[in-house]
């Protein structure tokens, strides 16, 4: 069956978004770059405006750059959260081996978004619940340490599932040590965040956050399979995204809401920011797969189509070409498949509807950051939409 139309498609892809609500966005035409960020471990990242390797349409011109730097912010909160987490697993274990293992990958190299993020968003709302009081709770805090744990505790599971040798440019802990150990550190890591949230004692946040191990297993299920027609497999993509990418943002700034005492209504709306940018985040993380380097991603370039994975750029590139259809049924196993569907990708507009769809996702974020309070942290909310949209790793 042919692709269909890439009108219809884009239309229906944002019906099928999840949570089955249909929002209005809100084009924006202005994606400010951001300066290089602070050389500081724990807020290290460098952000340039994107550069998209072979795509036809040219990077948006030269923009005002925006003063509002999310992590420069944040330094006094994020600036010893690797140390303190990397304590709070040392302290859980007499085995030194385990502690080298599950301590491994934080050590200040990551992006540390998901905290950084959940930061942000607690001193927003609690500006909003009490004007002028931005003062971040400790457990909230609790909340930005144990994100950043169970995504680095995906991290080791995906290692092992993926048999990966590279992970943000050094070598992974799976080429480092033996599949089982990598697996039971990972483990490790989530009965550490989990007592972290037992220790929150508030059953709501306990809840939502055990969500998100929920759906990071079913999503890990999701990715092993394939549907047969176009429709199903974006939908299948786009509920796979959701739950082992954006539910786990999602939730974690819906849980600080919680703990500032929000209203249903007040946690939704920071439940919904979290799922777009998270939602984004992914969408850009599929196209750099296809434009970057392996030095700027620290992994080897086309590697999900390598892992037999169908991400948006293949799927919106079947439109044109439609010789992709069995590959992705077949899971690029074939001699020549990977490359060949790579070329496809850059010959068809794959990536630039991808680009646009992330975009889109980032405006509703930061139409829903624009319904909080006015405070540098509300408008820093909005910056992390350009972050996400122009970030180079």
């Amino acid at each position: 069956m042919a692709c269909i139309g890439s009108g219809r498609l884009c239309a229906r892809v944002e019906k099928l978004c999840l949570l089955g609500q249909v929002t209005q966005i809100r084009r924006k035409t202005n994606y400010a770059r951001l300066k290089q960020f602070t050389t500081q471990p724990s807020a290290r990242t460098f952000v340039q405006s994107c550069q998209y390797g072979s795509m036809r349409t040219q990077a948006p011109g030269p923009q005002p750059q925006v003063a509002m730097d999310p992590y420069l912010l944040l330094a006094n909160d994020l600036k010893d959260i690797y140390t303190d987490i990397r304590r709070e697993l040392e302290l859980n274990t007499s085995q030194p081996e385990l502690s080298r293992i599950a301590t491994y990958y934080f050590d200040g190299q990551g992006k540390a978004l998901r905290p950084m993020v959940t930061v942000l968003m607690s001193r927003a709302v609690n500006c909003h619940q009490l004007p002028g009081k931005s003062l971040l709770l400790p457990s909230q805090r609790e909340v930005a340490m144990i994100s950043e744990m169970i995504h680095t505790a995906s991290l080791l599971h995906d290692d092992v599932i993926d048999q990966a040798d590279f992970r943000r440019g050094k070598p992974s802990v799976n080429a480092l040590w033996s599949q089982k150990k990598v697996a039971m550190a990972g483990d490790f890591i989530l009965a550490v965040a989990s007592m972290m949230i037992a220790r929150l004692h508030n059953d709501s946040v306990t809840k939502i956050l055990s969500q998100v191990l929920q759906d990071l297993v079913q999503g890990e299920f999701m990715q092993l399979g394939s549907k047969e027609t176009e429709n199903e497999r974006f939908a299948h993509y786009l509920t796979k995204t959701y739950r082992k990418t954006a539910s786990l943002i999602a939730n974690s700034v819906k849980a600080t809401a919680v703990l500032a005492g929000a209203d249903e209504p007040l946690s939704e709306l920071c439940f919904q920011y979290g799922r777009n940018v998270g939602l984004a985040f992914q969408l850009v993380d599929d196209l750099l797969d296809f434009v970057s380097s392996t030095a700027a991603m620290g992994k080897p370039a086309a590697a999900d189509l390598r892992l037999g994975l169908a991400t948006a750029p293949v799927l919106f590139a079947c439109e044109k070409y439609p010789e992709l259809n069995p590959m992705i049924m077949r899971r690029f196993q074939e001699p020549g498949d990977v490359e060949h569907a790579f070329e496809l990708v850059h010959r068809s507009r794959g990536l630039e509807q991808t680009q646009f769809l992330a975009r889109q996702h980032v405006a509703e974020a930061s139409r829903l950051a624009s319904s909080l309070a006015e405070s540098p942290y509300q408008k820093a909310l909005q910056v992390v939409g350009d972050f996400v949209i122009n970030r180079m790793k």
